[in-house]
């Protein structure tokens, strides 16, 4: 017989309720703050891909984010934050994040930033299309209608074929469908493991998964500017993590998930800046249509929890 789940640590109370205005509000800031820290962090990434093994700049990026993270959670200040019922699941779930990030890493050596942006936010389609055969949450017409739609601004933006972007288009569809997977196993460990436990899980097992190849590809970086850039890709990829958990201590995830199209801006405006790229007319229209069709996506799963939520309140 399984054992009982074991009910997650309760998270700090909140500075203001998520349901205040002000707080939601609050919380809309620091997701969009987080964005612009991810924005950061693969305009670092893509400037490194130029300098550094791929690879590497990956081990770069995760450890910052374990050393960051071990320095709040560790433990001998969060004590029994080793424990995990699920201990083979939490290693699937980050090895999924690491390969999400790894594929990025790879993609962003031929693409532009916001080529990667609007091809990332497929994610919504991967997520809707899995949680029937992982969650028992399965899709009806409507929503595959607008998962078909998503697809189809997908091949506007890559346009298969003459005169389409990089092959390497795949590795970040790869990359968006093992970020799906990864949310999708983030909400089954909420109900058997604590946050600080699948937090530093998530760090460990990508430090670790990084660090394996290392010896093979590891070119001793000697320019400042490139040690610069693997620092940042550490610190801020921690740093937009950080704020991202917080925000939804402030606001529900249904009001912050239509933000998350805002990382479009920053990755066009960091793309123009620094590598002087200018989204084409093929990218604006396909990033339009994924983006119409994941607020729909968005849009319908709020609408079925809020009305299971109605149902389970009527049955009590």
């Amino acid at each position: 017989m399984d054992e009982k789940p074991a009910r997650p640590s309760p998270e700090p109370p909140l500075a203001l309720p998520a349901s205040d205005g002000k707080g939601r509000l609050f919380g809309i800031g620091l997701i969009l703050l987080a964005l612009s820290c991810f924005a950061i962090l693969d305009t670092a990434a893509k400037w490194l891909t130029s300098h550094i093994p791929t690879l590497e700049g990956v081990w770069a990026r995760y450890a910052g984010h374990f050393t960051l993270s071990f320095l709040v959670i560790n433990p001998w200040t969060t004590p029994g934050l080793l424990k995990t019922r699920r201990p083979w699941l939490q290693i699937v779930r980050s090895a999924l994040l690491f390969g999400a990030t790894f594929f990025n890493f790879v993609a962003l050596r031929y693409l532009q930033l916001d080529q990667t942006a609007s091809l990332m936010f497929t994610m919504p389609f991967f997520v809707a299309l899995l949680a029937g055969p992982l969650l028992g949450e399965w899709i009806g017409l409507r929503r595959w209608i607008a998962i078909l739609a998503g697809f189809a601004g997908v091949l506007l933006i890559t346009r298969p074929g003459a005169g389409g972007i990089h092959p390497a288009a795949i590795l970040v569809l790869i990359g968006s469908a093992c970020y799906a997977l990864y949310n999708m196993l983030t909400r089954v460990l909420a109900s058997h493991d604590s946050t600080p436990t699948t937090l530093f899980y998530t760090a460990l097992v990508g430090f670790i998964a990084a660090s394996l190849p290392l010896p093979f590809v590891w070119t001793a970086p000697a320019d400042p500017w490139v040690i610069g850039a693997m620092v940042t890709v550490g610190v801020f990829g921690w740093i937009g993590h950080w704020l991202l958990i917080n925000a939804h201590r402030y606001a529900p995830a249904a009001t912050l998930a239509p933000f998350v199209y805002f990382q479009i801006v920053w990755m066009a405006l960091a793309g123009f800046l620094v590598f002087g790229d200018v989204p084409n007319g093929w990218t604006i229209a396909g990033v339009a249509v994924v983006i119409a069709s994941g607020l729909y996506l968005l849009n319908r799963e709020r609408k079925m929890h809020a009305e299971a939520s109605l149902k389970a309140q009527a049955g009590e």
